[in-house]
């Protein structure tokens, strides 16, 4: 993984091969440049556990932004999302249960049944 960084802000994210997939395929019908435009990944008050994730495809990165690049894909995260999803492993699952994207976040101390929502 090689990421690009804010002088005084790095993230340490990784996703699966799946999940790497799956935000390609979701840029692919936003008819997005591969070269300017990223994933958003975003940490919210919010949930039933009091931190909710967010995904967004986006043109381009904030000026404010960490941009992490992996496997040709960028991920822009906000400073405030950062100190949340260090360590952070995205997955896209499939299940009897329905699809989306997992998150395994190891700074996460709590959780919800819905699976969408954390406490740290």
């Amino acid at each position: 993984m090689t990421t690009v960084q804010r002088p005084e802000m790095t993230v340490n994210l990784s996703l699966t091969d799946e999940a790497a997939a799956q935000v390609r395929n979701f840029m692919d019908a936003e008819q997005v440049s591969a070269e300017t435009s990223g994933l958003r990944v975003s940490v919210m008050p919010g949930g039933c556990a009091g931190f909710k994730y967010g995904l967004n495809i986006e043109e381009q990165p904030l000026d404010d932004d960490i941009i992490v690049e992996k496997d040709g894909l960028k991920f822009f995260i906000d400073a405030f999302s950062a100190q949340y999803l260090e360590g952070t492993r995205i997955d896209y699952v499939s299940n009897v249960n329905g699809n989306g994207f997992t998150f395994n976040n190891p700074s996460a101390t709590g959780g919800c049944g819905c699976g969408s929502s954390f406490s740290s």
